[in-house]
Formats: C-alpha cells, sequence, structure tokens
C-alpha cells in the first residue's frame, strides 16, 4: 500500500524559500516567523539547496558565528537532494535514510511546489498499516462462487468486486483483466 501512496498526496505546501545570497539571521528569522525546521535556498528562483534549523545550530551557533556576517549559501545542504510528487512514499523514505535527511523538498519541472518530511511520512504509517491488515483480513477471505458471479477481492487493486474472474492464479476484477 505504501507504494500507491503519492509525495503529492500528504506534501506540505506552500514551500518557504531564500535566496542564496541572503544572510543565516534573516533565513532563522523567516524560519521563525513561519514556524518551519527548513528553508529551501533559491537562485533566480531555482531550488539550489536547503538550510535546516540543523545546518544553523551545528555551523553557525555552535562555532559562535555571526548569523549577520554568514550568507545562506556558505552553510545551506547541496546537492539538494529532492522528490517528485509522483513518487511514492517507500522512494521518499529510501531517499531520506540513503542521504541521511529529515526533509525532501517536491519538484515539478525545476520548480519546488512541496516539501516532505520524515514526520509526513510518519503520519501516514498509520494509516498504511491499517489498510495492509485489512488486505491481509481480506487475502484470507475466500471468494464467494454462485451461478453467475464470484465476489470477493481483486487479487490485483485489492477492491472489492461481485464479479471476479479467475485468470493465471488470480482473482480479477473487470477494470484489472482489461489491463
Amino acid at each position: 500500500m505504501p507504494e500507491k501512496i503519492l509525495v503529492k498526496t500528504i506534501m506540505a505546501k506552500p514551500v518557504i524559500t531564500i535566496d542564496l545570497n541572503k544572510s543565516v539571521k534573516k533565513a532563522a528569522q523567516v524560519m521563525s516567523e513561519k514556524r518551519v525546521g527548513a528553508i529551501v535556498v533559491v537562485k533566480k528562483n531555482k531550488p539550489v539547496g536547503i538550510l535546516t534549523d540543523a545546518d544553523i545550530i551545528k555551523k553557525v551557533v555552535a562555532l559562535s558565528k555571526d548569523p549577520k556576517k554568514i550568507k545562506v549559501k556558505d552553510i545551506m545542504t547541496t546537492p539538494l537532494v529532492f522528490v517528485s510528487p509522483d513518487d511514492n512514499l517507500i522512494k521518499a523514505e529510501e531517499k531520506m535514510k540513503k542521504f541521511r535527511v529529515k526533509r525532501l523538498p517536491v519538484i515539478k519541472n525545476g520548480i519546488v511546489i512541496g516539501i516532505i518530511s520524515n514526520t509526513d511520512i510518519a503520519r501516514a504509517t498509520p494509516e498504511m498499516i491499517d489498510l495492509l491488515n485489512f488486505r491481509l483480513k481480506m487475502k484470507k477471505f475466500t471468494p464467494q462462487v454462485s451461478e453467475a458471479t464470484t465476489t470477493g477481492i481483486c487479487d490485483s487493486c485489492g477492491n472489492y468486486s461481485e464479479n471476479l474472474t479467475f485468470v493465471d492464479d488470480k482473482w480479477l476484477c473487470e477494470e484489472c483483466r482489461e489491463e
């Protein structure tokens, strides 16, 4: 089921952005005002990096640097790791693990249209588990065969159907048989 949930369905929008030549102080002010933990860094409205609260703490505050004098481009995380709105949650989660990031900008045609975090995925996960459990219970349900129809859960799409046909060792609904 997680493979069927797309990033665009749970991404947060709008995304807060900042020019790469702005100061870290300005970025921190914007992040505080907008109550976000990350801000996408842009150059001429094109995404080039991401600045997180952790970047500011580790690269400025912990080193006693002056946030007014440090530019966003000097501490941002780059290259920018991102996902497409049509990627599924599994792909997004795999990218987060691989690159050890907590947030991924969602980019379509070079434009940032959203952002997805590990928290967003975690919120969606209980719903996915419930759906998976339901599907597992339904798998145990044997379709009822009558003279005219076979009812049950389609092995391909997981939807209930009153018109299942057994094809290639699977019970398929009318729509899945046509594919």
